[in-house]
């Protein structure tokens, strides 16, 4: 329903300080440690960083915290903000936040534990200036090492571990953080789409993108359908149950293949078994592979300022 934003604060029984806000790629419903975290946000209004203030120094003194916590959240589109979960602990994005602010946030909580305060540590502020770089996590996934474990990104967290890119740009923040993480990033060769119903809309102009770019587009035949009929030039492959064929497995084995786009419908009920194949497969055959649309966004941000644009002289 909305962007999902996240804090580490440390609160001593009194005062609250909090180092930074993060602001995830993934919308809600992809577990935090498998989203791509920026700070500082990127879309947040001062409006909704105000709320997270506010709602993270409450919770904090109201449930009587003395240390490290994590608070998610979710901001809609009309700037409302509703608190997903309150984690009275040291989260996995202290490391990053401490890296990223340059600011000792174990250290710090570690003292507020032992009994000396905030302010008895110099700390006067809640929320400090932001820094002008840009700072991102990206997820790493150890899937290739797991059998029989789904990729599907999900509230389930799947991730291992996590990689650190940043800069003054925030493309080339993430670009450093995606590759960082073990994805390949090519600029060329041939995208596999295979996109649920209600996803197709959402994904139509990402695959237009692609294209432009010079990608390959091929797809089921659904997504293959929809594509054509908005002008997309979409090669059409078999599905492995219906059509119970093996082209997309082969495809994928042989390395024709740059990236795989799946998306599923998770009120459908159904036991997804192509598209599990599909994405056990990619993983197998070291092809990078895309459950969520914002994070296919993020990708193409990406691919478009890496790729030289060729231009033409206007003989005019």
């Amino acid at each position: 329903m909305g962007r999902e934003l996240e804090v580490d604060a440390i609160c001593d029984g009194e005062d609250v300080y909090i180092p930074g806000i993060m602001e995830h790629v993934e919308r809600t419903g992809v577990h935090s440690g498998d989203s791509i975290s920026i700070y500082p946000t990127f879309t947040a209004s001062d409006c909704v960083k105000e709320k997270i203030i506010d709602y993270t120094i409450r919770l904090g003194k109201a449930i009587g915290i003395v240390g490290l916590y994590n608070i998610q959240f979710i901001a809609d589109e009309n700037d409302d903000v509703y608190v997903i979960e309150v984690n009275p602990r040291s989260s996995r994005t202290v490391p990053f936040l401490s890296k990223a602010t340059s600011i000792p946030m174990a250290h710090i909580a570690t003292q507020v534990i032992l009994g000396h305060s905030l302010k008895e540590q110099g700390i006067t502020e809640v929320y400090p200036p932001e820094k002008k770089r840009w700072y991102v996590k990206a997820p790493a996934f150890s899937f290739s090492k797991l059998k029989g474990m789904d990729t599907y990104l999900s509230p389930e967290m799947k991730s291992t571990g996590e990689a650190i890119g940043y800069d003054k740009s925030l493309t080339r923040a993430l670009y450093k953080a995606i590759q960082a993480s073990g994805l390949n990033v090519a600029n060329y060769g041939t995208v596999l789409v295979t996109i649920a119903d209600q996803d197709k809309p959402a994904a139509l102009p990402l695959i237009k993108r692609f294209y432009d770019l010079g990608f390959n587009i091929e797809a089921t035949e659904g997504t293959a359908k929809y594509l054509k009929t908005h002008g997309i030039r979409t090669r059409v492959r078999q599905k492995l149950t219906l059509d119970e064929s093996d082209e997309i497995l082969c495809a994928l084995k042989q390395g024709h293949i740059a990236y795989v786009i799946n998306t599923i419908d998770v009120n459908a009920g159904d036991s997804h078994s192509d598209g599990s194949e599909i994405r056990r497969a990619a993983v197998e055959n070291n092809v990078t592979m895309f459950t969520s649309l914002d994070t296919v966004k993020v990708l193409l941000d990406v691919l478009e300022e890496i790729t030289l644009g060729v231009s033409t002289i206007n003989a005019e």
